[in-house]
């Protein structure tokens, strides 16, 4: 099914763009809302990104303040983070991630690579259980699985994220339940 392997090879090719390729020269907020887009797999999704959610996301701590009205790659690295995560978890949740990963003391390149490692690995171990030569009656069963594995990751990740924030977790997790 040529719909599947166009999912397939998209899952396994595209990628965001390596710190050392992102743009070197300062973006203002539409170069910015422009470039975005690149990052990250979409399938005709609307706008990605608005200039309203950047200042939200800056407002919330997950991304550091522009210099000036003028945006470099460690914005744009922490963009691309924060709108995959903004997908399956909750602002307070990627605060915390992100929180996580400053307290290692690694830089923001480093972190970003990681992150594009991390997802490398998820794109690539999601392709592989997609078998372009499915039929249409296999597609629910393939749903299904992919379902239940987003599923059983998200209970981990909540889990995790609540190892990770104790305190503070449950009583905003109750609060927000």
């Amino acid at each position: 099914m040529e719909a599947l392997q166009d999912l397939k090879s998209r899952m396994e090719q595209e990628r965001p763009t390596p710190w050392e390729e992102l743009p070197d020269i300062a973006l203002y907020m539409d170069q910015l809302i422009s470039y975005m887009p690149r990052q990250l797999i979409r399938f005709d999704q609307g706008a990605p990104l608005t200039s309203a959610m950047v200042n939200n996301y800056i407002k919330d701590g997950l991304v550091p303040r522009a210099e000036g009205k003028r945006y470099g790659p460690i914005h744009l690295g922490y963009l691309t983070a924060v709108v995959a995560l903004k997908q399956i978890l909750s602002v307070r949740d990627i605060g915390a991630l992100l929180s996580a990963g400053r307290e290692t003391g690694k830089t923001p390149p480093e972190l970003y690579r990681y992150f594009c490692s991390a997802l490398d690995r998820a794109l690539t171990d999601t392709a592989q259980a997609i078998d372009p030569e499915a039929t249409e009656q296999d597609l629910a069963a393939l749903a299904l699985d992919l379902a239940l594995r987003s599923y059983a990751n998200q209970l981990a990740c909540a889990r995790i994220l609540d190892i990770l924030q104790p305190q503070e977790g449950k009583v905003k997790r109750k609060k927000e339940g």
